[in-house]
């Protein structure tokens, strides 16, 4: 019993002997320095810049200086302003189906589609200007291109509709330049404003021209974000297949009722005005006057859309976005 005892009391001396060494060491040296642990644990590095990129074909002449410092520029904001990029790519899982399948129908270059990123996020947006939609409209633009826009309806928010009239406007735009690279710029600036610049500076593309603020980034934003899609991992966004917004699984109904509740509508087919807007937000009040019985096609949720947790389960977690494999 007496043995016991003192090896108790041996081992209790030995630890609290270890602690005070333990602790008297770790007071006894000096504290790194705040900038300098700072140094240590933080790290922004420059993120690769593609040798050479294309749009729709058309090679950006990265070997001039100025091109390449502004394609760098944009590349820097975009990898770096992280929460929206992300969104960006989340969105872009969902909606680019849609918008590549129209852009291959009208027969325009598959590039088009990160117009719609640039402008809106892919995001149903109105701008201080007042344009609207992904592919942002103003309201006599959209018009003339066959959208219908009044306060009960506007189709600048119907995404098939509003992909259609953008092909519409980059064909048109086409035929004037002969070139989708300035297609592209003229969707910023417009088809006269480009012209001019083009003949007052005597040059022939985009990237010989003096151009404001906004339409000189435009061209090089669209590069920036196809470089960055085609292999986010390489610009910092690990992002799992899991992690995207899956495609909204619906089906169409017609409906050509001369006077329409929404609201009414909504609550006979089992779901609530909300559900029907979010999935047609061209629907803009909740009734709509229509003495012409104008047939619209009003898309309707599949019962998968109210659980969200198997929706996401189908997505592989194999490969990264967009085929870029982890």
């Amino acid at each position: 019993m007496k043995v016991k005892t003192i090896l108790i009391s041996s081992i209790t001396i030995s630890l609290i002997a270890l602690f005070f060494i333990f602790s008297t060491h770790t007071d006894s040296q000096p504290q790194k320095p705040y900038y300098e642990q700072y140094k240590t644990d933080y790290r922004i590095f420059s993120p690769p810049i593609p040798e050479q990129i294309d749009f729709c074909g058309e090679s950006a002449p990265l070997n001039v200086f100025y091109a390449h410092e502004q394609f760098e520029s944009e590349i820097l904001i975009n990898t770096f302003r992280h929460s929206n990029t992300l969104l960006y790519l989340k969105r872009a899982h969902r909606w680019f189906p849609v918008i590549e399948k129209i852009l291959a129908e009208e027969g325009i270059p598959d590039d088009f589609k990160y117009l719609a990123v640039i402008e809106s996020g892919l995001d149903q947006l109105v701008s201080s200007a007042g344009a609207a939609g992904f592919w942002q409209f103003m309201g006599q633009t959209g018009k003339g291109y066959g959208l219908e826009i009044s306060e009960e309806i506007d189709e600048r928010y119907h995404i098939e509709k509003s992909t259609r009239a953008a092909c519409k406007y980059l064909k048109d735009a086409y035929k004037v330049f002969g070139n989708w690279t300035l297609a592209a710029a003229s969707y910023n600036m417009g088809m006269g404003g480009v012209s001019r610049q083009l003949a007052n500076q005597q040059v022939q593309n985009f990237y010989d021209l003096s151009l404001n603020t906004e339409t000189a980034r435009y061209v090089y934003r669209l590069l920036a974000i196809k470089a960055i899609f085609i292999e986010p991992s390489k610009y910092g966004f690990q992002l799992r297949e899991i992690d995207l917004y899956p495609l909204l699984e619906t089906y169409s109904v017609d409906v050509d009722s001369s006077s329409i509740n929404w609201v009414d509508f909504a609550i006979q087919n089992g779901i609530n005005y909300k559900t029907l807007k979010t999935l047609n937000p061209w629907i803009r009040k909740t009734s709509l006057n229509n003495p012409k019985r104008k047939i619209y096609q009003v898309k309707m949720p599949d019962k998968s859309l109210f659980d969200y947790p198997s929706m996401k389960a189908k997505l592989s977690e194999e490969f990264g976005v967009f085929g870029d494999k982890k």
